[in-house]
Parts: C-alpha cells; sequence; structure tokens
C-alpha cells in the first residue's frame, strides 16, 4: 500500500514538472502572438459596443466591406458599427456615436467611391499574390490597405482598412482610426446637399450601373445648362466684338472667346456636380477631372492666345507684304516669331500642364481605376499623337535652320508659292493664282523645294523657246535687248547678266534660251511670263512681215 502511495506521489510530481515546462515553452509563443509588421496590436478593439446582433466578417478585406454593405441593406448601423476602429472615442460614445459614423461612412463610399472587387484581396494576409516584380510589396503580407482617396479643404484624405488585433483577439480588418477621424469632414463635403435632401425619396432608388434615378435624370441637365451657359457667353463676345470700333478690343475679344466660353461651361459643370448635386462616384470619378482639366486647357488656352494678340498688336505683319525683296529682314522676324510662338505654346502647356497635376489628385483614383489598361491606353495615345509631334517638332526645326521663311518664294511640287504660314501642324502655301495649297510640315520638311528667295533674292530666269533651224539669232538677241529696255527697270537685276544663247538642236529646230536677270524673286516669273509673251509677238511679226521663218512649222502628230 505504501508503495502504491509512492507511486501516485511521484506521477504527481512528474505531471507537475510536465506541467510547468509546457507553460514555460508555450509563454514565449503567446506573448509573440501578435506581431507588429502583420497587424497594428492593440489593448482591445470597441470595447464600448455591445455585441452585434448579426453575423460579422472581418477575416479579410474584401469581407469587411461585403458585410459593411450587407449591414447597411439591414439598417443594422449598431453591428456596422464593429467595422470601425473607434479607439479614438470615448468606449461610453462609441455606441452612439458608431452607429451614426458608420452610416456616414457608407454614405460616401457609395457616392464617391468605385470599389474594384477585383482587386479588392480576400485573404486574411491581405498579401496581393497577382502584382507585377516591380511592386515593393509583391508577395508580402500588407496591415493597411488604400480603398479610394478624396480631397476635403485641398488635402487629400485616404479611406482605408487596417488588420488590427486586440490583446488575446483575433486579428480582424476594420476601417482605420484616421478614416473614421475623417468621416464627418467626408459626410460634409459629399454628403448630401441641401438642394439633393429635398429629392423625392422614390427618385433616390437604384436605377442602373449603382446610380440611382435623380443622378439618371440630373446629369443630362447638368451637361445641358454647361453647353448653354458656354453658347451664351460665345455669342455675347461676338456681340461685343461686332460693336466695338477698336481693332485691338477686338482681336482681344475674339482671342478671349473661345478660352472663356470654354472655361464658363467646365465651370458650370464642375459647380453642379460639386455644390447643387453630389453624383455617385461612377459620374464623379469621371466628370470632375475633365471638367479640371478643361478649366485647365481654358486657361492655358487665354494665356497663348493673349501672347498672340500682344505680339500681332507690335509686329503688325499681316499689315506689309513680306513677299517683296525689301522685306528680307521682316521675312526673318516674323519666321523667328512664329517659332518663338509655337515654343512658347509648347512650354506654357507642359509646365501649366505639371503644375496642375502636380497641385491637385483629381486625376488619382481615375488613374488607380484605368490600371488594368493604363499600358494599353498609353500606346494607342502615343501612336495618335506621334505624327502631331513629329510636325510640332519639325515645325521648329524650319525655324531655326531657315530653309522657308514666312515669305519666301519657294517652288514645291510644281507649285509656285509663297510661304504665308508656319504652323504647329502644317505649312500654309499661296499659290500664284491665290489658292492655298495646305502641306503637313513633316512632309514639307522631307520633300526637295527651290526656294528662290534664300541667300541671293537676285536670280536668272531662264526662257526657253522653240526656234525654226534658219531663224536669225542675232536679230532675237537684238529684239530682246529692245524688251529688256521696256520692262520695269526696278524689278530687273545685273544687265550684263543679259544673254541669248542656242542651248541645243533637234530635227524640230533649236532651242534658243533667254536669259533675264531679276531682282525680285517674287516678281520673277511675272516678269517672265511678260518677256516671253514680247519675243513671241516680235517672232510672229517678223515672220508675216519679212516672210521668214522664226518658229517650226511642225503638225502635233510630228511633234508628239
Amino acid at each position: 500500500m505504501q508503495q502504491v502511495r509512492c507511486s501516485i506521489v511521484r506521477l504527481h510530481l512528474w505531471a507537475y514538472v510536465l506541467c510547468v515546462v509546457f507553460a514555460l515553452s508555450a509563454w514565449p509563443a503567446i506573448a509573440q502572438d501578435c506581431d507588429a509588421s502583420t497587424v497594428y496590436c492593440v489593448d482591445d478593439l470597441n470595447a464600448g459596443l455591445s455585441e452585434p446582433e448579426l453575423p460579422i466578417d472581418r477575416e479579410t478585406p474584401r469581407a469587411s466591406v461585403e458585410t459593411l454593405l450587407f449591414l447597411a441593406r439591414q439598417d443594422a448601423w449598431d453591428d456596422a458599427a464593429h467595422l470601425l476602429d473607434l479607439e479614438l472615442i470615448a468606449p461610453e460614445e462609441q455606441a452612439s456615436r458608431g452607429r451614426q459614423l458608420a452610416e456616414q461612412l457608407f454614405t460616401v463610399i457609395m457616392r464617391k467611391a468605385i470599389i474594384d472587387w477585383s482587386l479588392l484581396i480576400d485573404r486574411s494576409d491581405g498579401m496581393d499574390t497577382r502584382p507585377s516584380s516591380d511592386d515593393p510589396m509583391a508577395g508580402a503580407p500588407r496591415k493597411s490597405l488604400l480603398l479610394w482617396t478624396l480631397e476635403v479643404d485641398r488635402h487629400p484624405v485616404a479611406i482605408r482598412l487596417n488588420r488590427v488585433q486586440p490583446e488575446g483577439g483575433e486579428a480582424s480588418w476594420v476601417f482605420a482610426q484616421q478614416t473614421v477621424g475623417d468621416v464627418p469632414a467626408l459626410y460634409e463635403a459629399y454628403g448630401p446637399t441641401a438642394l439633393e435632401k429635398r429629392i423625392p425619396d422614390a427618385l433616390k432608388r437604384d436605377a442602373a450601373f449603382g446610380l440611382m434615378w435623380w443622378e439618371v435624370l440630373a446629369l443630362p441637365l447638368v451637361l445641358g445648362i454647361a453647353v448653354a451657359a458656354s453658347v451664351m457667353v460665345w455669342k455675347a463676345f461676338g456681340w461685343l466684338g461686332q460693336r466695338s470700333s477698336n481693332s485691338m478690343v477686338q482681336r482681344a475679344l475674339h482671342a478671349a472667346r473661345g478660352p472663356t466660353a470654354t472655361a464658363v461651361g467646365t465651370g458650370v459643370a464642375l459647380f453642379s456636380g460639386m455644390k447643387l448635386f453630389v453624383f455617385s462616384g461612377q459620374i464623379s470619378t469621371i466628370l470632375t477631372p475633365v471638367a479640371w482639366f478643361g478649366l485647365l486647357a481654358s486657361a492655358l488656352w487665354l494665356v497663348v492666345n493673349v501672347v498672340e494678340v500682344i505680339l500681332d498688336g507690335f509686329t503688325k505683319f499681316d499689315e506689309t507684304d513680306l513677299t517683296r525683296r525689301q522685306e528680307a529682314h521682316m521675312r526673318a522676324m516674323a519666321t523667328r516669331i512664329a517659332a518663338a510662338r509655337r515654343a512658347f505654346t509648347v512650354a506654357v502647356v507642359i509646365i501649366g500642364g505639371g503644375v496642375f497635376l502636380a497641385q491637385t489628385n483629381v486625376f488619382q483614383n481615375l488613374g488607380l481605376t484605368l490600371l488594368g489598361t493604363a499600358g494599353a491606353l498609353t500606346l494607342v495615345i502615343g501612336f495618335a499623337a506621334r505624327r502631331v509631334l513629329g510636325n510640332i517638332l519639325a515645325s521648329l526645326q524650319i525655324a531655326l535652320n531657315q530653309s522657308a521663311r514666312i515669305g519666301d518664294r519657294i517652288v514645291y511640287n510644281d507649285y509656285l508659292c509663297h510661304v504665308e504660314r508656319i504652323n504647329f501642324t502644317y505649312v500654309q502655301l499661296r499659290d500664284w493664282d491665290g489658292t492655298r495649297v495646305i502641306v503637313p510640315v513633316e512632309e514639307f520638311v522631307s520633300t526637295p523645294f527651290e526656294n528662290w528667295t534664300m541667300k541671293e533674292p537676285e536670280m536668272l530666269r531662264i526662257i526657253k523657246i522653240k526656234c525654226a533651224h534658219d531663224a536669225d539669232v542675232e536679230r532675237l538677241r537684238g529684239a530682246f535687248d529692245d524688251i529688256i529696255e521696256e520692262l520695269d527697270q526696278d524689278e530687273l537685276g545685273d544687265l550684263d547678266r543679259v544673254k541669248v544663247r542656242v542651248a541645243g538642236q533637234d530635227v524640230f529646230g533649236k532651242d534658243v534660251w533667254f536669259a533675264l536677270p531679276c531682282a525680285d524673286p517674287n516678281t520673277s516669273w511675272d516678269l517672265a511670263c511678260l518677256a516671253r509673251e514680247k519675243i513671241l509677238a516680235f517672232g510672229t511679226k517678223l515672220e508675216r512681215r519679212e516672210n521668214v521663218e522664226i518658229f517650226p512649222d511642225v503638225r502635233p502628230a510630228e511633234a508628239s
């Protein structure tokens, strides 16, 4: 009996030792159960809330958002408060404040955020296993997840889910303390407006694509009002321009008409979408960036037009005939100023767009929603803008190398014309008969052309006439000297270069070339035409008077 008792005592001792050893071995594991690298460790989570009546799933980010949507449909805002981290609120106030904050947060999310369920992670550790290797968080657990970003008082406010683990409890995904603290300001900025609160409840029901019926009706109304405001401003500026007798005022009103009309239209749309109505995220995510971009484009457009009006007022190139040979300096100046305008426009667009994008985050969420198609969209835009950018650079190239200046006389693809305008994407040429030839700048610089004005304005025009074999060239030479004296001497060049030469012959006759020196390439074509007319008239009169052959008598069939 004594031995049995001793055995029992030994068993109790061994059992006690084993329990102590197990407790000592398990104590470090319990102490390390909350890993601060993967969760936010807190003493308690929403201690002031009572137990929820409906089931709540906070194990993954997607589960938490789905639970919020489920509880909102049930109007179970007391239970929805468990999805918020109310640590900044006193426990005795968490029940009342949590219900209100949950309802306000749900309203903000439904009105201003677009939830991409394909990107909302459904893992308890928040690890995204699908991103590229360039993502620094690829394959790593997350304890905070950004859902959306909104702007309040010109500052970005993030809507985040945090993975929080209270002492002795399980980790849960709840809306972050910072987000909960910003909910009142978010609701004030994006909650229902005074006008929206008066909308009948029947129009607040869901229609399609997550929109309510009042949004389906109000969006066309807002866009119509914006277009009507733009048209009214456009007509008002036009009316003022017609009533003004000052040319400078007329040009200023004409320059400001387009930018002002665009700014008013986009401003009305932006004000209506932010103050009168607060549209859902599906609309505002596109409408707001487009409206801000319209305001930016209007401002840049106005700056460029104002500079154009100022330069036109000082230079007055339109009042000067740049084709005259006396205006060589003005042609070079006009080309340089045109290049400076284009460079200024490019600089304004780049700098203004950069400052705008740096100072605002209206495109941030739009970029997040288009992240999956950003690569393809970039390729499409880059391919479409390739020719435009090439033409802009080519126009700057023309202005820098002075290969063709405004007012120059050129021969381009058998067109005898003047360079009238060098624009961003095309060169405007004026043919000798007054018609305009529009050539893309990139094509213009890659095609050889003759510039009659470049370097030395004087040029030698060659008049080629087919004469009979026995035509008296000496008499033609004398007649040409007389014709030279009849022409406008101011339009003639160095008379020592006047020549008459037989340049070739064939079975039909001989080729007689008359060299006509011209002082101005812009008038040389007309001068050569007049000289040719007089030469032909002299030859015809000589044939009839003296019965001699000057021009070959060839039948059309033989000539062909």
